[in-house]
């Protein structure tokens, strides 16, 4: 009976460890199951039916059967597919939240409409005089439509002698210029690459912004490959001076997003995707982010390279003058802007604005100083300039000035501003 009791306790245990041997980490072979692990128990059981063997017999079955499910499970291992070992490495999935998802989603649609530009520059050796390009500068862009139009800063192309544009197969192409605005730092280039190699960037609206809203700025800063900075709106409506011609852009946006040399011409996102602004400036005394970077509203640049992309240039309305600075007019104890210079064959010279000049004895004769424009008051040069921006090419204004002590209403027929090269 104890001998009994023995064998059916010795054969639970191995029914449990073949068990546990075939469902988890150790699959046996087939061949391998039926010889040993079936077999084994039942020549135990017939041991244990058998009452003339000895003790010692029974310690050298036990020993035999011990080695024999050691064998087995060993050769189940040497069998075993590579692939069943992998159970034994435990990988936790990284596991993303809904908002870094949704950034991570957002960058990998947009980063293929983003361009990194080069602008390469004509330099000539002094000993052998050849000529060769050199890089100069270089920015981000972004693809407008499949016909091969890039927007970008116009400060990332001026002085160029020639232009490379890489799409983000790290495939580069030549750029013409097709127009630029200078007023406004806007450029438009053109690229003959393949339509599906083309993926326009989704535009926006910039009209009903908030402040706290997330944005998302893509560029290639100081020449690396695409990145991501992110922000939110942190002002509207500011307003910023033209590198090129000093003239006011307004209704600019004011983001925190890290915006870095190189950044400049690259697309402000909303959380959408979607183009609400080129990121054109930082006020920073290190010239690196400080957290104060500006970008053209898409409803501003829209226009613009609507103009561009049809006529190659921009019509805006000019008075043909030349001012004095701020500063000097606020010496004089007035209000508005001092004419130095109109040329008669501008539109104010041919109204009759008087210039600044000296007399025959040297002495300075002060021309009219311009303090309204139909109505609007106008302070300093930015609120002429604003002004204009309102009015078009043709239109007829009425130009109040203050000439000596007496105010007199001009009116002045608005002509489009020469073209630049």
């Amino acid at each position: 009976m104890a001998a009994s009791s023995h064998s059916l306790a010795s054969y639970a245990f191995f029914s449990t460890t073949q068990k546990f041997s075939c469902s988890d980490r150790f699959p046996l072979p087939k061949s391998l199951l039926c010889r040993k692990i079936v077999s084994a128990p039942r020549c135990y059981s017939n041991y244990a039916s058998s009452n003339g063997q000895s003790n010692s017999g029974k310690k050298l079955l036990d020993s035999i059967f011990v080695a024999c499910t050691s064998v087995a499970l060993s050769f189940s291992l040497f069998l075993a597919d590579v692939d069943s070992a992998k159970a034994f490495v435990v990988t936790s999935p990284r596991k993303l939240q809904t908002d870094e998802l949704a950034t991570v989603r957002l960058f990998q649609e947009n980063t293929p409409s983003v361009v990194y530009i080069t602008n390469l520059a004509s330099r000539q050796d002094m000993f052998t005089l050849d000529v060769f390009e050199v890089p100069q500068g270089s920015g981000s862009g972004f693809v407008w439509d499949r016909d091969g139009h890039i927007v970008t800063n116009y400060h990332v192309i001026r002085g160029a002698s020639d232009l490379r544009v890489t799409l983000a197969d790290q495939t580069t192409y030549d750029a013409k210029v097709v127009g630029f605005d200078q007023d406004k730092d806007v450029a438009v280039l053109h690229v003959d690459a393949p339509k599906d190699k083309l993926r326009p960037i989704p535009i926006g609206v910039s009209a009903d912004l908030l402040v706290g809203q997330k944005v998302f700025a893509i560029g290639n800063p100081f020449g690396l490959d695409h990145t991501l900075t992110t922000g939110v709106i942190s002002g509207l409506r500011r307003e910023i001076n033209s590198a090129a011609t000093g003239r006011p852009i307004q209704d600019v946006i004011q983001t925190d997003a890290a915006i870095n040399p190189g950044n400049s011409g690259g697309p402000l996102l909303d959380s959408s995707g979607s183009l609400i602004g080129i990121n054109t400036a930082i006020y920073s005394p290190s010239g690196a982010s400080s957290g104060v970077g500006f970008s053209i509203p898409v409803d501003t640049v829209s226009g613009i390279v609507d103009q561009l992309v049809k006529f190659g240039k921009v019509t805006r309305p000019i008075l043909g003058i030349k001012f004095a600075p701020d500063q000097s007019v606020e010496q004089l104890g007035v209000s508005g802007v001092l004419v130095l210079d109109a040329p008669p064959n501008g539109p104010a010279g041919k109204a009759g604005l008087l210039p600044t000049k000296r007399d025959s004895y040297g002495r300075l004769i002060l021309g009219d100083i311009i303090t309204s424009i139909n109505g609007k008051k106008v302070s300093n040069g930015t609120d002429l300039y604003r002004i204009l921006d309102q009015c078009k090419v043709g239109e007829k204004v009425i130009v109040e000035v203050l000439r000596g002590d007496q105010k007199e209403k001009i009116p002045v027929l608005l002509e489009p501003k020469p073209e630049e090269t």
